[in-house]
């Protein structure tokens, strides 16, 4: 029961049988597409593998773990707007495909259906629920909007960019986390310890986000490689290149170079500082510190080996 097959196959069979309204069919026909899209599925199968850690199965929890489902992949496509990007997942984003009002529109109705998903719980869980999944949801705009302003900075720090990855992505796994684990009726202090769990992960989940960005196969990967160069998007690689070789990035930048010379002259600054393999050292202490969590949870041998299989697993991801 505890593997991820398991539960990714339970996700793609309930988001299979989503029912939409018949009314307005342009406005559903990009959420089909969007959810159809695939990807790992890791915040409903987190969320799902600990309501089953403390005894619930997939079925009763369910809705809490496609409205998380549903909510990340809002956000995706209103990024993908935000970034103007023409690829998500290996298919044409929704607002090259269908316009940008229509991608705001499915957007927004997206954010609403993940509500409604989500408050579909017991009376007596209903406001903790809401309430973990509205503030988290501020906190991943707020991480938002900090991605968006370094765009126009040149003084970012590591530890400013680490806040704003921890707010943009890293706590909806723990808010998965955290969900799955409270719907169940588990104590407080695995409720808090599994939180964090799914924060360590997501900071190493994202680091190694950005490290495929710069050093993936385009084929495995799912979208052109060296795109956060070409944008001079603040990512730990760069902004670690920035603050020890400012010089020669700074060269580069001036030199107006085409996108391909771009990225061959930044990765040889990269290559030459050792930040891939500092990079890799990062994400594998922030596994070991969710891993390292799941200590304080009160978990059976065969959920805690599948946290810490699921880690591992993620943090060697080539996609």
């Amino acid at each position: 029961m505890f593997s991820i097959e398991y539960f990714q196959e339970q996700v793609e069979q309930a988001l299979g049988s989503l029912q939409y309204p018949s009314t307005a069919p342009r406005l559903y026909g990009p959420i089909r597409y969007t959810l159809q899209g695939g990807g790992k599925r890791i915040r409903p199968v987190l969320l799902l593998a600990c309501a089953a850690s403390f005894g619930m199965k997939p079925q009763e929890v369910m809705n809490q773990a496609l409205g998380v489902e549903m909510f990340h992949n809002f956000t995706l496509l209103h990024d993908d707007v935000m970034d103007n990007a023409s690829v998500r997942r290996g298919r044409p984003t929704v607002h090259k495909r269908w316009g940008t009002p229509a991608a705001i529109l499915s957007g927004d109705t997206m954010l609403t259906m993940a509500t409604q998903l989500v408050a579909a719980t017991t009376p007596d869980r209903l406001a903790e629920v809401l309430g973990l999944f509205n503030t988290t949801a501020m906190e991943i705009y707020q991480g938002q909007q900090l991605d968006m302003d370094f765009e126009s900075r040149s003084d970012v720090s590591v530890e400013e960019y680490m806040e704003m990855i921890r707010l943009k992505t890293s706590v909806l796994l723990a808010c998965a986390c955290r969900m799955g684990a409270l719907v169940a009726g588990a104590d407080a202090r695995s409720c808090d310890a599994l939180y964090r769990y799914g924060e360590r992960l997501g900071l190493a989940f994202q680091l190694q986000d950005d490290y495929l960005d710069t050093y993936g196969d385009p084929a495995v990967f799912g979208k052109e490689i060296g795109g956060d160069i070409v944008n001079e998007k603040k990512t730990w690689l760069w902004i670690n290149a920035m603050a020890e070789e400012g010089m020669r990035m700074n060269d580069v930048i001036d030199r107006n170079l085409t996108d391909y010379r771009k990225i061959d002259e930044v990765k040889a600054i990269y290559n030459e500082l050792h930040l891939p393999q500092r990079s890799h050292e990062l994400i594998r202490r922030y596994a070991s510190e969710a891993i390292a969590a799941l200590d304080d949870a009160a978990l059976a041998p065969e959920p805690k080996q599948f946290f810490k299989g699921l880690a591992l697993k993620l943090i060697d991801r080539t996609n």
